[in-house]
C-alpha cells in the first residue's frame, strides 16, 4: 500500500512537471514562431479561396489590422500618404478643410477648420459622414475616406451627413480648394486682446506675436488690459509651435514632457526664453470638446504654471505622441511612442484638460450635454490609448470620470430618443466664430478677466 501510494505521488509529480514544462515552453514561444499561424492562413487563402487574390493587399490589410488594434492614431503609410502629411503641417493642401477621425468603423468630424470650404458649407463638429458622392463610407479606413474627400481643386464633392437632432441625411455640396489656412484671427474688444488660433501650423506663434503687437499699437496710450486666447475647435498640429505659443506667456520652466516605454528616455520641452513675452497681463484661454493635442498642451502648461485661467468645457483628450518611421523606400509607419504630460505630470490622453471656470449654460442649453451629444472625444474612439502608466489615485479618478460621463451619455440618449427634427437656432448661436463680440463664450471670458483685474486692483 505504501509503495502504491508513493508511486501515485510520483506519477502526479511527473505529470505536474510535464504540464509545467509545456506551459513554460509555450510561454517562451517566439513571436516569429507564432507568425507561422499567419503563414498558414495566407497559404490557405491563396490555395483555397474561390478566386485569385492579391497577396500584397492581403499583407497590407493584415498590417493595417495590427496597427489599428494598438490605438486610433497608429497607421501604415505609403509614399503618397506620407507626402500629404507634410503638406498638411505646412499649412497648404488640397481638400475640404476638416479634421476627421473614425469610431466603430464610421467617419466623424472632429472640427471644420475656419475659413475652409467645409466650414463655409456648414460642416459641424460631431457630424457623421455616411456618404461621399452617394457612396457609403461604411467599412472605409480613415485614410481611404480622406483620399476620397481630396481631389482636384475646383472639383465638387457631395457629402451625406448624419447630424444629431436630424432624422434624415443632410446633403452638403462642397467645392475642393487648395487649403491656405490663416492660423490667427484677432480683435480688440473693450480694451482686451482677443486672439483665436485655429491650428498649430508653421509660424503660428509668430502670427500671435504680430497680432498682439498690432492690437497694442491700436490701443495706444490706454494699453491692453488682458488677453483672451481662443483654442476652441483647434485640432492641434506642430509640437514646436505649441511650445512657442506657451513661451509667449511663460517666463521659464517646463512646457510639456513625454512619457514613453523607457522612463529613462523622457523628453522635456522648456520655455523659449528669447521669444516675445507677455508676462504681466491677465490671460484667459477658451477650450471645448474639439480642442485637441497641441491646444491641450498649451492649456495644460498655462494652467499648471498658474499663468492663465482656462475657461469653457473639457477638452478632447488627445495626448499621445506619434512618430513616422520609414520602413523602406516607399512605405512607413506612424506609431504611438509616448504620452504627453503637463508640467505638473498630469496626463492628457483620454482625460483631457478640465477648465478652471466652466462656462456651461447658454440660453438654457447645458454645454456639457451639448458637447457630449455632438462631439467625438478621444475616449470615445475604439482602442483609444489609455493612460496605463499612472498612480492608483490617477487611475481611480480617471475611472470615476469615465463612469460619470457614461451615465451622462445614457441620460442624453434617453432625453433625445424621441426628439423630432427642428431648427436649432440656439445651437447655431453656440459657437459663432466670425464675430467674437457676439460669441457668448468670448463675452463671458472677457467678463471674467475684467472681474479678475478688478479684484487685483482692490488688493
Amino acid at each position: 500500500m505504501f509503495k502504491l501510494r508513493n508511486l501515485i505521488i510520483l506519477g502526479l509529480f511527473l505529470c505536474s512537471a510535464v504540464a509545467l514544462a509545456k506551459k513554460t515552453e509555450k510561454k517562451e514561444e517566439s513571436p516569429f514562431q507564432q507568425l507561422e499561424l499567419f503563414n498558414k492562413i495566407i497559404h490557405l487563402v491563396e490555395t483555397q479561396y474561390y478566386r485569385d487574390v492579391d497577396t500584397r493587399k492581403l499583407i497590407e490589410g493584415a498590417i493595417n489590422g495590427m496597427l489599428n488594434t494598438l490605438d486610433p492614431h497608429s497607421a501604415f503609410l505609403d509614399k503618397e500618404v506620407f507626402e500629404k502629411m507634410q503638406e498638411d503641417t505646412a499649412g497648404e493642401f488640397g481638400g475640404l478643410g476638416i479634421e476627421v477621425t473614425t469610431k466603430d468603423g464610421m467617419i466623424y468630424v472632429i472640427t471644420p477648420i475656419d475659413d475652409t470650404p467645409a466650414f463655409e458649407a456648414g460642416i459641424k463638429a460631431g457630424d457623421l459622414i455616411v456618404e461621399i458622392d452617394h457612396t457609403s463610407t461604411l467599412g472605409l479606413t480613415l485614410q481611404d475616406a480622406v483620399e476620397k474627400m481630396r481631389g482636384k481643386p475646383g472639383s465638387k464633392i457631395l457629402l451625406g451627413v448624419k447630424r444629431k437632432g436630424k432624422d434624415s441625411l443632410v446633403h452638403i455640396e462642397i467645392k475642393r480648394q487648395i487649403i491656405k489656412t490663416k492660423p490667427v484671427k484677432f480683435e480688440l474688444i473693450d480694451d482686451y486682446a482677443y486672439v483665436r488660433l485655429t491650428q498649430f501650423q508653421r509660424r503660428s506663434a509668430e502670427s500671435i506675436v504680430e497680432a498682439l503687437k498690432s492690437m497694442r499699437q491700436k490701443a495706444g496710450k490706454k494699453g491692453i488690459k488682458g488677453i483672451l486666447l481662443d483654442l476652441r475647435f483647434n485640432p492641434g498640429g506642430l509640437l514646436d509651435e505649441a511650445v512657442e505659443v506657451s513661451s509667449i506667456f511663460l517666463k521659464d520652466g517646463v512646457v510639456v514632457s513625454t512619457e514613453g516605454r523607457d522612463p529613462n528616455q523622457k523628453e522635456i520641452r522648456y520655455v523659449n526664453k528669447s521669444i516675445y513675452k507677455e508676462l504681466d497681463l491677465p490671460v484667459g484661454v477658451l477650450i471645448n470638446g474639439a480642442s485637441a493635442s497641441a491646444s491641450e498642451i498649451v492649456a495644460g502648461a498655462l494652467q499648471d504654471h498658474k499663468r492663465a485661467i482656462i475657461m469653457g468645457t473639457r477638452s478632447f483628450g488627445k495626448g499621445s505622441v506619434q512618430t513616422v518611421a520609414r520602413i523602406d523606400k516607399e512605405n512607413g509607419v506612424k506609431l504611438t511612442i509616448a504620452q504627453y504630460m503637463t508640467p505638473s505630470g498630469r496626463k492628457i490622453q483620454a482625460i483631457g484638460i478640465d477648465p478652471d471656470v466652466e462656462i456651461k449654460y447658454y440660453k438654457g442649453i447645458d454645454l456639457d450635454e451639448y458637447e457630449e451629444d455632438h462631439f467625438i472625444r478621444e475616449k470615445d474612439l475604439k482602442n483609444h490609448l489609455v493612460a496605463t502608466i499612472e498612480t492608483k489615485e490617477e487611475k481611480k479618478q480617471r475611472e470615476e470620470d469615465e463612469n460619470v460621463l457614461r451615465e451622462r451619455r445614457k441620460d442624453i440618449i434617453r432625453k433625445h430618443k424621441n426628439k423630432k427634427d427642428k431648427e436649432g437656432e440656439e445651437e447655431e448661436a453656440l459657437y459663432t466664430r466670425y464675430e467674437p463680440k457676439k460669441d457668448f463664450m468670448v463675452v463671458e471670458g472677457i467678463k471674467f478677466l475684467q472681474a479678475l483685474s478688478f479684484s487685483k486692483q482692490l488688493k
